[in-house]
């Protein structure tokens, strides 16, 4: 069973850190080092300094002082959140996404409660570890989706707000609700999967009850604004790959498309279109989740090809995650990534 909770939510005062828009970032995973060092100079108190610090010792220093002057503050009592989020996607369509924050206990995969879809890759769970240990709090949130239906009307204003993330906090007796849903419930990580592994290692070698615990948004799936769009792959080589030749695309993909030499061909092959390509084996591989953009890369001799891919439903994902199967690394793309720096869950 899933087992959330609410949970004394450390974050920032911004009477003393400076208005919320200059203190989040985008999870540290997608951030390169031009817009590290733009967040970085937006505020001194950014959260990017925690998330991706200069060193992890530095990271639990800078909490610790922060947390002594007042610029980050727990509450005083538990609370689960409701948390919209406004967005335009990669298609140019504006959308609502919804979900609810909570502490969620920490499951090995083997319970079949918390379930993976995407392998990993052992270096960015060392570092993550390491920024555990020397924090002792979970910084950012990870995403999950829950097979149901949740609505809230009436909110009323927000008590937070930062661009088009807007998040209430929930009262006892509806998040006493929301753990009763949830108790026989399998959840899907659709993005966190280094730091869920991170945090089960860390609890494995802290044994606390605290570490136990991560913080969670968890979105339901009923809903129309939860998308997933695809991640393009732009590659230096493309391996194996080879296919019948096509008339350029419009809209729609027939299926997984190579792109070469100005030319479009359709790869043939059993699976999902990350798995079809996965098996060409290309090398150098990139992504990007815009089309014209990996195209391009082709056309300026920056890569030998593209590889173009439909989105992957979320109904396959969850068949290979129940199942007991993952997928090739960035076979899904949920759009918007979360927010950090809303919400954090200290670990004591």
């Amino acid at each position: 069973m899933a087992v959330v909770r609410p949970f004394r939510a450390l974050r920032y005062e911004t009477a003393v850190a400076g208005p919320l828009p200059s203190l989040v970032a985008p999870p540290y995973d997608v951030i390169d080092a031009e817009e590290r060092e733009e967040l970085r100079g937006r505020n001194r108190f950014n959260v990017v300094h925690l998330t991706l610090p200069d060193s992890e010792a530095e990271a639990g220093s800078l909490l610790a002082e922060w947390r002594a002057e007042d610029v980050l503050v727990r509450d005083a009592e538990p609370a689960c959140w409701w948390l919209a989020q406004e967005y335009v996607g990669p298609d140019g369509v504006a959308r609502r996404r919804e979900g609810f924050v909570a502490a969620l206990r920490i499951e090995p995969y083997s319970k079949r409660v918390v379930l993976p879809h995407e392998r990993t890759h052992a270096g960015p769970k060392e570092g993550r570890l390491r920024l555990l240990r020397s924090t002792r709090t979970q910084l950012e949130p990870l995403f999950f989706l829950w097979d149901g239906i949740v609505e809230l009307d009436g909110l009323g204003e927000p008590d937070l707000q930062s661009g088009g993330d807007s998040l209430w906090r929930l009262d006892a007796d509806f998040s006493e609700a929301l753990a009763a849903e949830l108790a026989d419930a399998q959840l899907l990580i659709a993005d966190g999967h280094h730091r869920y592994e991170t945090a089960l290692a860390f609890h494995e070698e802290d044994g606390t009850e605290a570490s136990g615990w991560l913080l969670a948004v968890i979105v339901p799936t009923g809903q129309e604004g939860l998308t997933i769009f695809p991640t393009h792959r732009i590659a230096e080589n493309a391996g194996a790959a080879s296919g019948t030749p096509i008339d350029p695309p419009e809209n729609g993909l027939p299926g997984p498309v190579l792109y070469r030499a100005g030319r479009y061909e359709l790869l043939a092959g059993e699976g999902l279109d990350p798995e079809v390509v996965e098996r060409a084996a290309p090398g150098g591989v990139t992504y990007t989740p815009r089309r014209e953009e990996a195209v391009a890369a082709v056309d300026r001799g920056e890569a030998e090809a593209a590889f173009l891919l439909r989105p992957t439903r979320i109904e396959d994902v969850w068949e290979v995650a129940r199942r007991g199967d993952v997928m090739p690394q960035k076979s899904t793309f949920f759009y918007p990534k979360l927010t950090s720096g809303l919400l954090m869950l200290p670990l004591d």
